[in-house]
């Protein structure tokens, strides 16, 4: 897992580039602290930090390979599963390796194959190669791993992070467009786009080929229709294999791997079923100073951890650590979480998930984690209950109108909302999701819509906060196979007995204790300290000192003035999915002051 950067431009020589491409590059010191390395061809500027964890020794980038007298030099963050099973095939089909490395079988792959060697890709990906003065650059299917791009003329500059591009300009303008991402949908990002002018974002299952200053971006996977033709027993056996095939590939490294366990069903899973093949294994939970003080069960999060994960540790023998985070260290964390991300987040479950990172890291390089199951396996509430399948519009944002009442005039006058169901509209046009029940037809639309979008936004947090831990993070049910799979499952398979994920549950009964088999979803547990929420309210009551506040240009001020003193009460609804409520709204807001002042943020209305 690394971090990289290209420069390239097919008319003019770079090399007087290369002191300012390497400042570019050290931003990203922390994805890849094992090693860095650049190399420049006149045309083309290639960098890459590693993170070392498979073939320590071997596995350098930028990487050359060389077939038929053409070189091939790559930059690639990633890891693929299956490399060994692609390895063969290319060995006897006559190609030859140097290294133990994936990043040398990609290459290869792309040399054998072409643009096909994506499909045979099972794993977590972005890289540029160039040949012949020429880049092919792709993302995998699910996106995982983040591409960032920006072109002028015949300039592109490709990176694992949106700051080293924010560098080379040496300024961050926000434009209109930029406005209703970040106000509309944020801090959700519509596909191919980020918040900042003139820089995307290469959607997740696309590539893009680059010549002569021209580019060409293509689609090379997408979920498909088919009729399903298992009854239930062999769906829950089939849903085994996969997942568990998915866990025992990704426990694939050179160095050790752990595990994140809440107790929930998720992780429990993935730990229960990793231990049958690491003895001993390392897991790790969070939590926060004086929970068990003030935790108050409500709609979406009922039950404390401790207990569950208690189960976990004693039924599998794990070396269990519990990383407890105090609210001041959760408040503090804000500015740096927001800066690995480059834009504000999910507050701080952005920044209790950097915390926690952090503490992994310590003893880890490698965590599997059990992000995105509620994603394909229908998790959500959103999911399963009527008044939220009938929106029309992002069941994640069903407060749309409220939010708009927030604004300041400039803003509103933006027509925001109409961008934000516009968005929600374009996405559906992409798929084919009717069916002949609504179950099934709702199932396949909520799928594709949170793969798309609310998958998005968690695996951004998670690549962004572990990747500045120096941690790898792996996601085992974020794989092609699986969720092609549940795309065409009838959703009373999934939704099995009338319980949340059903299917899954019933794929893994025997890995679990009966009570978190039982246990209702629960998300990513956030702090409930009182503490907490008045060290926002102060924060922010500061910060409105400022005369140059962002928050002052984007919202009306009584509106804002407001929310701070009723501690967040005032907006009574989820600003975005089911934790951004009352105080870790603030927070949200006191991340809007940091970018805007941090970043010397510029906007542009006209």
């Amino acid at each position: 897992m690394c971090g990289f950067l290209c420069m390239y431009n097919h008319n003019i020589d770079l090399s007087n580039q290369v002191p300012t491409f390497n400042k570019m590059l050290s931003l990203l010191k922390y994805r890849g602290p094992d090693d860095y390395n650049v190399c420049n061809d006149k045309h083309v500027i290639l960098g890459h930090c590693r993170l070392s964890i498979i073939d320590i020794n071997g596995g350098k980038q930028p990487f050359k390979y060389t077939h038929n007298k053409i070189e091939y030099t790559i930059v690639y963050n990633g890891e693929i599963y299956n490399m060994n099973e692609i390895k063969e095939q290319l060995i006897n089909e006559g190609f030859h390796f140097t290294s133990q490395s994936d990043t040398e079988v990609v290459v290869a792959s792309f040399v054998a194959y072409g643009t096909r060697c994506l499909n045979l890709f099972n794993g977590i990906f972005s890289f540029v190669i160039s040949y012949q003065g020429k880049l092919f650059v792709a993302r995998d299917q699910l996106g995982v791993k983040p591409l960032f791009y920006y072109q002028k003329n015949d300039l592109f500059i490709f990176s694992s992070e949106i700051k080293c591009i924010l560098m080379y300009l040496q300024q961050c303008v926000v434009d209109k467009t930029g406005i209703k991402e970040l106000l509309g949908l944020g801090p959700s990002v519509s596909p191919g786009r980020t918040i900042y002018k003139d820089i995307y974002s290469l959607r997740p299952a696309h590539y893009m080929n680059v010549y002569n200053g021209f580019k060409e971006i293509n689609r090379y996977w997408a979920l498909e229709r088919y009729n399903h033709n298992r009854n239930y027993e062999e769906t829950v056996y089939d849903i085994r294999c996969l997942v568990n095939h998915s866990i025992q590939q990704q426990l694939l490294s050179d160095v050790p791997v752990s595990c994140m366990l809440s107790g929930g069903l998720d992780s429990s899973i993935i730990t229960g079923v990793a231990s049958q093949y690491i003895s001993k294994l390392s897991t790790y939970s969070v939590d926060y100073q004086d929970q068990e003080k003030y935790f108050q069960p409500y709609e979406y999060q009922t039950t404390r951890d401790d207990h569950y994960i208690d189960e976990m540790r004693l039924l599998y023998h794990t070396n269990h650590t519990t990383v407890t985070l105090s609210q001041k260290q959760l408040v503090m964390a804000l500015k740096e979480s927001l800066i690995a991300r480059d834009a504000p987040g999910m507050a701080d479950i952005d920044s209790s998930f950097l915390l926690f990172s952090k503490e992994i890291s310590r003893h880890h390089k490698v965590v599997l984690s059990g992000e995105c199951a509620d994603e394909i396996f229908g998790g959500y509430p959103w999911f399963y209950r009527e008044e939220l399948t009938s929106i029309e519009g992002f069941p994640w944002m069903r407060e749309l109108d409220k939010r708009m009442e927030l604004f300041s005039d400039e803003i509103k006058a933006l027509n925001i909302k109409d961008y934000v169901l516009d968005k929600y509209h374009q996405t559906l046009n992409e798929i084919d999701y009717h069916d002949n029940t609504f179950e099934d037809e709702n199932k396949r639309k909520m799928i594709y819509l949170n793969m798309e979008w609310f998958m998005q936004t968690l695996l951004t947090r998670s690549d962004s906060q572990t990747m500045r831990s120096s941690i790898e993070l792996r996601v085992p049910f974020a794989n092609k196979d699986i969720v092609s799979y549940l795309y065409n499952v009838p959703w009373h398979y999934m939704y099995h007995n009338n319980i949340e994920k059903g299917l899954l549950r019933d794929a893994f009964k025997d890995f679990l204790p009966n009570d978190i088999y039982d246990r209702k979803k629960n998300p990513y547990p956030k702090t409930h300290s009182p503490f907490y929420r008045d060290l926002i309210v102060n924060l922010l009551k500061e910060s409105l000192k400022d005369k140059d506040n962002i928050l002052l240009k984007l919202f009306d001020y009584k509106k804002l003035i407001d929310l701070i003193n009723s501690g967040g009460k005032s907006f009574k609804y989820p600003w975005f999915g089911q934790l951004m409520t009352g105080p870790q709204l603030l927070a949200y807001f006191y991340q809007i002051y940091l970018w805007g002042k941090i970043y010397h943020i510029k906007i542009e209305l006209e």
